[in-house]
């Protein structure tokens, strides 16, 4: 499987680093159309990321009592894993969606890939995205 997805013979191979590219270069050129983010950013600056969402939409988070469960109403919409459909349901080829989601933790691909795995990940993202500034930890 990791090889067939490094050569992208497979739905979700490094093609959709081809994607990530085009959506990053397009909020470097559009930011009022297009936000960006990473998934450390928004785990090691989730106050920060919180804002920037209602921000970007331009919608206004009151100020006073509700505030913060506003704020962390978000959160929890935005983590996916958290939809009834990404719990039970299935793409339109069969696959069960709840394996698109791990732990949710920064670095938590240390626990499946091996060293030189990891490297040739390292390398394939290099190809696709190219002198992007992208760095993952």
């Amino acid at each position: 499987m990791f090889e067939a997805y490094c050569r992208g013979v497979i739905l979700y191979g490094p093609y959709y680093w081809e994607h990530v590219f085009n959506y990053l270069k397009g909020s470097l050129e559009d930011k009022d159309h297009i936000l960006f983010t990473k998934y450390e950013e928004i785990i090691e600056e989730q106050s920060l990321q919180v804002k920037r969402l209602p921000e970007f939409l331009q919608l206004s988070i009151r100020q006073g009592g509700r505030r913060e469960w506003i704020g962390g109403e978000l959160v929890y919409l935005c983590n996916l894993s958290n939809l009834e459909t990404n719990k039970n349901g299935t793409t339109r080829i069969g696959v069960d969606t709840n394996v698109f989601f791990r732990k949710g933790e920064v670095g938590d691909w240390k626990n499946h890939l091996i060293p030189p795995m990891a490297i040739t990940i390292d390398e394939v993202v290099e190809g696709k995205l190219p002198g992007s500034g992208l760095i993952f930890q």
